[in-house]
C-alpha cells in the first residue's frame, strides 16, 4: 500500500502519513503532487493522454506527474513519475520547480499542493516508452497544438502551466 506525507498549510511535513487510497484530508492537511513540463530544444513538449479506465479525466491530455510518496522529496517524485510514465530520465536534465499552487476541497477531503517543474532536455520519439496503465498515447507538441487540445478536447492543468510559465518569465508565444 502506498502512503503519502501530510503537510501543513505552510507546506511543511507534519510527520504523519496516510494511505493513498481512501484518505480524507481535514482543514490544514495537504498532500503533495508534482507535474513535469518536459520541453525539447525545438520548443515542443511531451504530453500524454490519460488511460480510458481512469476514474477522473479519462482520455484527457496532460503532462506527466503524480503523487509524492511518503519520505520522498518533490524532486525525487517528479523524476520517478516521469520515468514510470514516459521512460525518460529527467534527473540530470536542466530544470527546476518553477511554480507551486494549492487546492483546498474540504467537502471531498482533497487538499493538495502542486509543484510544477519545467525541464529542458533533448529526446526523440524512440526515447519515450509510455506506461500503458497510465496513458494510451503521447505526442510531442508545440504550444499551439496544446492550446488547440485545451480548446477542443481538454488539457489538464493548462491554466496552471501558463501560470508556471508566467512565474518563471517564460513566453510560449
Amino acid at each position: 500500500m502506498e502512503y503519502f506525507d501530510i503537510y501543513n498549510d505552510k507546506k511543511e511535513k507534519t510527520g504523519r502519513t496516510l494511505p493513498r487510497k481512501g484518505s480524507f484530508l481535514k482543514e490544514g492537511e495537504y498532500q503533495l503532487i508534482v507535474l513535469a513540463i518536459i520541453e525539447r530544444p525545438d520548443h515542443r513538449f511531451l504530453i500524454t493522454q490519460r488511460s480510458l479506465d481512469k476514474k477522473w479525466a479519462a482520455g484527457v491530455w496532460e503532462v506527466s506527474g503524480g503523487g509524492v510518496h511518503a519520505g520522498e522529496s518533490s524532486f525525487e517524485a517528479v523524476c520517478r513519475e516521469v520515468q514510470e510514465e514516459t521512460g525518460l530520465d529527467v534527473s540530470k536534465a536542466e530544470g527546476r520547480c518553477v511554480y507551486t499552487y494549492s487546492n483546498v476541497d474540504l467537502e471531498r477531503g482533497d487538499n493538495y499542493f502542486v509543484d510544477i517543474y519545467h525541464f529542458h532536455m533533448d529526446f526523440t520519439d524512440a526515447d519515450v516508452i509510455i506506461q500503458e496503465s497510465e496513458a494510451i498515447a503521447y505526442r510531442i507538441a508545440d504550444w499551439k497544438e496544446i492550446t488547440e487540445l485545451f480548446n477542443s478536447a481538454g488539457f489538464m492543468h493548462y491554466e496552471r502551466i501558463l501560470q508556471a510559465f508566467d512565474a518563471e518569465g517564460y513566453s510560449v508565444s
